[in-house]
């Protein structure tokens, strides 16, 4: 027997996890369509990169214990050398129509079951969607009394990072994405880093419980160029913590193009042709080939930050 579900799955909460959860309960092949990063923008205007949601599916079906078949989709019909073997067909209350399409376009090949899930509800009763979410209205579980903490940047990868982070601490949170200005040059170096991540953290916690400030800077060291990431948050009290993430050595022309006055992204997308990678994997994504990734990297550092928050009290970290 095959399952399929699809969806954008942006910020996954708790909503999707329903789904796919229904999904998973049927015990046969499980085939998960994910929406590419174009089509996701047509309908969306905050949408997680396409391997952040990616990553962020797959994790899930991994913690369940399970396996599954994740494939990228560009309309609501998806891949037919996919969808023309699928027995079930598991879809929510709110893209029921969508999978009567799809049922339709296929039904002269094979009769297709649709399974539906009722929608996941926030605490006021409204249903749970991945914008409000992102624009921090309730935590991914829904919670609209969660913890707020702002986060000054619109980068994706921070945005995620701190989410992931300060879940793991608190729990359910709510986060918002504040654009500020960092203060520094868009390619800092040495101490212009950490003053970076002091100023966007100061900048962004207006009334929320914590404001975080990630800055990415250059460090020469031993002779080579590093990259160390540096986190600061910054309380209502004023009270700052910083931490920093672990470095990593730049080859010898990526080095020479930054001390030249390019920034990290423009000289990875001049030697490797990668474009915008500080809004997707990063620059340690490209020359670890996919070990690590930069909202991975970013990670540590946000958790270096918060450990002097959290002497005695941190919890599976």
């Amino acid at each position: 027997m095959k399952i399929a579900v699809a969806g954008t799955f942006n910020a996954l909460h708790v909503g999707h996890k329903t789904i796919i959860d229904r999904a998973l309960s049927f015990g046969g092949e499980v085939f998960i369509g994910i929406t590419s990063d174009d089509m996701a923008r047509c309908s969306r205007g905050f949408v997680n990169p396409y391997h952040i949601r990616y990553k962020s599916v797959k994790d899930y079906v991994e913690s369940k214990g399970k396996e599954c078949f994740l494939f990228e989709i560009n309309d609501v019909y998806g891949p037919s050398n996919i969808m023309r073997d699928v027995d079930i067909l598991v879809v929510s209350e709110e893209t029921f129509e969508n999978g009567k399409k799809v049922i339709g376009r296929f039904s002269a090949i094979k009769k297709i079951e649709l399974s539906v899930v009722k929608m996941v509800s926030k605490t006021d009763g409204s249903k749970i969607s991945s914008t409000d979410v992102m624009n921090g209205v309730c935590s991914r579980s829904g919670n609209m009394e969660a913890m707020d903490i702002a986060v000054g940047s619109l980068n994706f990868v921070k945005i995620e990072a701190v989410r992931e982070v300060m879940e793991r601490i608190y729990g359910d949170v709510r986060i918002f994405a504040v654009s500020v200005d960092s203060g520094v040059p868009e390619q800092p170096f040495e101490e212009e880093t950490e003053r970076g991540a002091k100023n966007r953290a100061k900048a962004c916690i207006g009334n929320h419980t914590l404001g975080v400030g990630i800055e990415a800077g250059v460090f020469d060291r031993y002779g080579f160029l590093y990259d160390i990431q540096h986190c600061a948050v910054v309380d209502k009290d004023g009270g700052i913590t910083t931490g920093l993430g672990p470095g990593f050595r730049y080859p010898n022309e990526i080095s020479e193009l930054v001390k030249r006055g390019m920034t990290v992204s423009e000289a990875v997308e001049r030697i490797y042709g990668k474009e915008n990678v500080g809004q997707t994997c990063g620059a340690v994504g490209v020359l670890s080939k996919g070990v690590i990734d930069r909202k991975e990297l970013t990670k540590q550092s946000v958790i270096a930050a918060m450990i002097p928050r959290l002497w005695g009290k941190i919890r599976n970290l």
